[in-house]
């Protein structure tokens, strides 16, 4: 499954203005939502919050970069039996 963690740091480096900050939060609860109707989920594991996916397809239009370990995600790959055939 195709994660991963949704950080902000940009709200308290790159706002100089309460207004701004709050333009910032408004933006990000606009993603959220749009991330839900697709339907990604929060998943909390230990003391992290991840955004998942089922379809990594989905995810992948989204131009997410997934943080699964390398040979997780190399699982995921589906064997192209014509690629067999060299």
């Amino acid at each position: 499954m195709s994660f991963f963690t949704w950080k902000d740091k940009g709200l308290t480096s790159d706002c100089s203005s309460l207004e701004a900050m709050a333009s910032r939060f408004d933006e990000s609860a606009k993603l959220m939502k749009k991330l839900s109707q697709k339907g990604f989920k929060l998943k909390k594991v230990k003391e992290r919050q991840l955004i998942i996916h089922s379809d990594s397809d989905v995810f992948d239009e989204w131009g997410f970069i997934s943080e699964e370990r390398p040979f997780k995600q190399l699982s995921l790959i589906p064997e192209d039996e014509s690629m067999l055939n060299f």
